[in-house]
C-alpha cells in the first residue's frame, strides 16, 4: 500500500498560478503511475493529469492541457501538480493518486489504487 498526502491548496484570483504537491511513503517501488484528478461539488472525479514514475511521460486531461504541467521527483518519491492561468471552473478538491497497474484507462478513477485525502483549490476574485 502507498499512503499519498497532498499540500499546496489555497484560494487564488483568476489567472493566477499554484502548484499541489504529493509526497508517497511506503510501497512506492510497486507504483507505476501517479495521477491527479479533481472533484467539485456535485460533480464526478475528473481526470487531470498522470505521469509514469519510471519514464516521465505524461497525459493530461482536455480542460486543462497547455495550462497544467505535472512532474516528478523520484529522489523524493514526490509528483508537483503546477497551475497556470487558473480559472473559476478549476475550483476543485484535487486528489493525488497511484496506481501499480500497466494496463487499463488510466483517466479512470478505478485504473488507481491508493488515494490521497484530496487538497481544495479555489478560484476565486
Amino acid at each position: 500500500q502507498v499512503q499519498l498526502v497532498e499540500s499546496g491548496g489555497g484560494l487564488v484570483q483568476p489567472g493566477g498560478s499554484l502548484r499541489l504537491s504529493c509526497a508517497a511513503s511506503g510501497r512506492t517501488a510497486s507504483s507505476v503511475y501517479m495521477g491527479w484528478f479533481r472533484q467539485a461539488p456535485g460533480k464526478e472525479r475528473e481526470f487531470v493529469a498522470r505521469i509514469r514514475w519510471s519514464s516521465g511521460i505524461t497525459d493530461y486531461g482536455d480542460s486543462v492541457r497547455g495550462r497544467f504541467t505535472i512532474s516528478r521527483d523520484t529522489a523524493k518519491s514526490t509528483v508537483h501538480l503546477q497551475m497556470f492561468s487558473l480559472k473559476p471552473d478549476d475550483t476543485a478538491a484535487y486528489f493525488c493518486a497511484a496506481s501499480t497497474s500497466l494496463l487499463g484507462n488510466f483517466r479512470q478513477v478505478e485504473f488507481y489504487n491508493s488515494w490521497g485525502q484530496g487538497t481544495q483549490v479555489t478560484v476565486s476574485s
